[in-house]
């Protein structure tokens, strides 16, 4: 086990971290203060990434720092519903129990949402992660679902969040109106060159790692090169890379068991 060979507590490159662990990158960041920002004005916002860059972890990371006191979460990411169970799941996600029809469970979600957030004085954020693929059916009537006052009033936050693709379909003319209902929105990149060195540093140290020096600056650089800075990759990649430096008896990974480690997991 590569975790003894190297005198690590766990494996650090689980995707089970704690949150308090997550690393802060300058994509974090500038997400995070747009989210809050969001928290003001509520409304519409749209979060992409390319897979693996870390939507999910950002989605979880905001509903962490919510107050449950002030905000209620409903993260949905089943990208495949109908018409018909989107909107059951989103009542479910309300502690509701859904109506038999459309248009009963339309009034149900409006009055729930109205009422959480002017009677209980809680904003629902619903989190609808995967949306790249909702049907045109969903998208159309996510922009009925949340028009309030004749489009007067917010009293939501929901974050559609996907990949690069769902950008481009709200581009389409036939998304135009549920486009134009967006406050805010944010691309994630992924890390940088640096960024990634000094996550990888990060997670060895989490992990109990007592030499800061077990990645070679020009491993580090390797898997930045052929992750493309998104951190599931890297994961995956550096994971690989400890396991087969630990097989071969090395203290220390370097740019050519990167390589080797990049071969064995098809990257």
């Amino acid at each position: 086990m590569f975790t003894q060979h190297f005198g690590l507590k766990f494996n650090p490159f689980t995707k089970e971290i704690d949150e308090k662990h997550l690393f802060g990158s300058s994509d974090s960041t500038e997400l995070e203060s747009r989210l809050e920002y969001m928290k003001k004005t509520r409304g519409f916002f749209l979060l992409t990434a390319d897979a693996g860059v870390g939507k999910t972890t950002a989605l979880r990371r905001f509903a962490d720092m919510l107050n449950p006191g002030l905000y209620k979460t409903v993260y949905s990411a089943i990208s495949s519903l109908t018409v018909m169970d989107f909107y059951r799941s989103l009542l479910m996600g309300m502690d509701a129990v859904p109506a038999f029809t459309k248009i009963k469970m339309f009034s149900q979600l409006q009055q729930l949402i109205l009422a959480s957030h002017h009677d209980k004085r809680i904003t629902p954020v619903f989190m609808i992660d995967e949306a790249q693929s909702l049907s045109n059916g969903v998208l159309e009537d996510l922009r009925m679902i949340f028009n309030f006052k004749m489009d007067s009033e917010n009293p939501f936050i929901l974050i559609l969040s996907g990949q690069l693709a769902l950008r481009h379909r709200l581009q389409l003319q036939a998304h135009q109106a549920l486009k134009q209902r967006f406050v805010g929105n944010y691309h994630m990149n992924g890390l940088s060159k640096d960024e990634t060195a000094q996550y990888i540093a990060s997670r060895m140290k989490i992990a109990g790692a007592a030499d800061s020096g077990i990645f070679a600056d020009a491993a580090a650089e390797s898997i930045h090169n052929q992750a493309s800075g998104s951190p599931r990759l890297i994961n995956n990649l550096a994971d690989a890379s400890l396991k087969l430096a630990a097989l071969g008896g090395l203290q220390r990974v370097e740019a050519e068991t990167v390589f080797e480690a990049s071969r064995d997991i098809d990257i």
